[in-house]
């Protein structure tokens, strides 16, 4: 007969992950939730103000529609835009003709793994409006005025996807290349026999068979381009200049740490977090919708 402390135990060597699930995840979430809906700060009463922190951010705030904005197109220009170029790289690193594939994963991989600070920081000196390497290569090689990244909001964004392609498009590019080589090849074989030749081979049948891994790959660049706020920051020189010029590099993530821990506001910083949050889950399944039709 099992006695209770046998029943007991395998419930006791588990708990220690419920515990800590239990007190750095669900309640974090849950406070999370309920600083949304007080005026809550560091020190001093936590006024109750139901959804008015929701409702300002949305009709007037003076910063989150534009950080907003800028998030939505640097997620268009700089996480989206990386599978246009991952996937053509994936497809070239899989054909069998290619030598040294095994190299160039790796160096297309390193940016990934690299510090983002240090990234920024090396791509704040190649942006200098006066001895940056771009501008000299713009000014010599082709003969065009100076870009001044950092100072202009059109190039400040352009700055910051930049940033964010070379880093993320080497990380799609390796996930791609794992979906490429589960697909069968004896698949390509018979369509070369049926008249398929290049574009049409991808067309036909490596794209339908990759959309798993597309949507996989779209859904994490969502996720990422909507908390982007480590290349600004750096970039941007932290809280100091917000974003720089017209606030352009103001990321709503950037916004929720300068509203928390800047202006000391953490029920509207909790406020912004839950309305991203609510903007991926709707994009994700937008993604999902997409895929599962362009499948069917």
């Amino acid at each position: 007969m099992i006695n209770q402390q046998q029943r007991l135990a395998p419930y006791v060597f588990i708990s220690p992950f419920f515990i800590l699930f239990l007190i750095f995840a669900v309640f974090p979430i849950g406070y999370s939730i309920t600083m949304s809906f007080f005026k809550w700060t560091i020190s001093g009463p936590q006024d109750f103000r139901g959804f008015r922190n929701y409702v300002q951010l949305l009709t007037t705030d003076p910063f989150f529609k534009g950080s907003l904005w800028t998030t939505v197109l640097l997620l268009i220009w700089g996480s989206m835009l990386q599978h246009v170029f991952a996937i053509p790289l994936a497809i070239l690193l899989n054909n069998k003709k290619i030598k040294g594939t095994g190299f160039f994963k790796t160096v297309y991989f390193l940016p990934y793994i690299t510090s983002t600070v240090v990234i920024a920081l090396v791509f704040s000196q190649l942006y200098d409006a006066n001895y940056g390497w771009l501008n000299y290569i713009i000014e010599n090689w082709f003969g065009l005025p100076r870009v001044k990244w950092t100072q202009e909001p059109n190039a400040i964004r352009a700055s910051i996807a930049i940033m964010v392609n070379w880093r993320f498009i080497g990380w799609n590019t390796v996930i791609y290349l794992a979906g490429l080589q589960s697909i069968d090849r004896q698949l390509y074989e018979a369509a070369e026999i049926d008249g398929a030749r290049g574009f049409q081979i991808h067309r036909f049948v490596t794209l339908p068979l990759l959309l798993p891994i597309i949507f996989f790959g779209v859904s994490l660049s969502i996720i990422g381009g909507m908390q982007l706020f480590e290349e600004p920051f750096v970039l941007m020189r932290g809280y100091e200049q917000m974003g720089g010029p017209n606030n352009a590099g103001l990321t709503s993530a950037y916004y929720l740490l300068a509203t928390g821990f800047n202006f000391n506001n953490f029920g509207k910083a909790s406020a912004i977090a839950w309305i991203l949050f609510f903007i991926i889950i709707t994009m994700t399944l937008i993604n999902k919708k997409v895929t599962d039709k362009l499948q069917n």
